[in-house]
């Protein structure tokens, strides 16, 4: 890494190259803010780099491929232009976005030690990323609503979830997120950042940028625990209403097959759910209450929550979905007939 020009104020803090990262920043009387910060990795695992950098790039690798596919196989199959398949790729492109937010930076800081990032930059990051949970958590929400209607409501499905509704239920998404996480960002960048700007993560999520302010951050914690309580609380509080509508409609059914079918219409979102959520909650009690727990194992956690679902989520589908695995095979025999003969 480069030292900082001549003039510019130096950090405080040495690595283990002894390199001291620069400080640079713009202040006036009340405000003091940097113009980089470094992102340090995965604290505590430095000598680990190299091999830890194997398994996120095959995650990272088949996140793109298998959402890519996804979004490829729905839009050129017009049997798959139904509501459920509309939400399905709203989620492989959220989650294709999820992990292009942290993965690429954090390749670079294990092969190049590349850690710097812009104070723009850095807000930018953390707004993308948290405004892409919410989506990710409404999207998981419009498809329990989904089930609800199919399995509740079977004979209105079609006039209830026509191509409009479904368009106007991904941008109340897109706003609600935007609303909600846009004071985020917005507050971090008032904050005073004169002590140091090295963040003890692999990206720049909210708190940890925060954290390095030398300010009172009462206000920002607390939106923080807001914002997490008006997105992920009302949502799974919905998801969980709509499910046991869902489970009381089914075994009303007289048909044993009948329930069975049912059920098998929701095994993927469920898997889907209970692995977001769960993670989801992981990674936040270990931020906010496992002060006990080793910086990297909050660090590990905070990057698979948004790295492991978009992994498992295509293969999830491609598995529970009959119709999508269907329409691929048929895709592939197609493309594999010319090299046969």
């Amino acid at each position: 890494m480069e030292k900082g020009s001549p003039g510019r104020r130096p950090g405080c803090l040495s690595m283990k190259s002894s390199v001291s990262w620069p400080f640079l920043f713009s202040s006036n009387d009340s405000h003091v803010q940097p113009s980089i910060f470094v992102l340090l990795g995965i604290p505590g695992l430095e000598n680990a780099y190299q091999w830890i950098s194997i398994p996120f790039l095959v995650m990272y690798l088949i996140a793109l491929l298998g959402n890519g596919a996804m979004l490829l196989l729905i839009g050129i199959d017009r049997g798959l232009h139904a509501p459920m398949y509309y939400f399905l790729c709203m989620l492989a492109f959220t989650d294709a976005v999820l992990c292009s937010c942290i993965v690429p930076k954090l390749l670079s800081i294990f092969w190049f030690s590349s850690m710097i990032i812009y104070f723009e930059a850095c807000l930018f990051q953390m707004f993308v990323i948290h405004m892409f949970t919410s989506l990710e958590s409404g999207v998981l929400l419009a498809m329990a609503f989904d089930r609800y209607v199919a399995i509740c409501n079977p004979l209105r499905y079609a006039t209830v979830l026509t191509n409009k509704i479904i368009f106007k239920i991904y941008i109340a998404n897109l706003i609600r997120g935007v609303l909600i996480v846009i004071p985020c960002p917005a507050m971090a960048s008032r904050l005073p950042y004169c002590m140091t700007n090295i963040i003890h993560h692999s990206y720049c999520d909210h708190m940890a940028v925060v954290k390095l302010a030398c300010a009172d951050t009462t206000v920002n914690s607390a939106y923080g625990l807001t914002v997490v309580l008006l997105v992920i609380v009302f949502d799974v509080i919905f998801i969980s209403v709509s499910y046991v509508l869902i489970l009381r409609t089914v075994y009303s059914l007289p048909s044993k097959a009948a329930r069975s079918k049912a059920i098998n219409t929701c095994t993927a979102h469920i898997c889907i759910i209970l692995l977001f959520y769960t993670l989801g909650l992981f990674s936040f009690l270990t931020h906010r209450v496992g002060h006990n727990v080793s910086p990297y194992v909050h660090i590990l956690m905070a990057n698979f929550y948004l790295l492991v679902p978009p992994v498992m989520n295509p293969i999830v589908y491609g598995i529970k979905t009959k119709e999508i695995r269907e329409k691929a095979f048929k895709i592939f025999h197609i493309n594999a007939l010319p090299t046969s003969h």
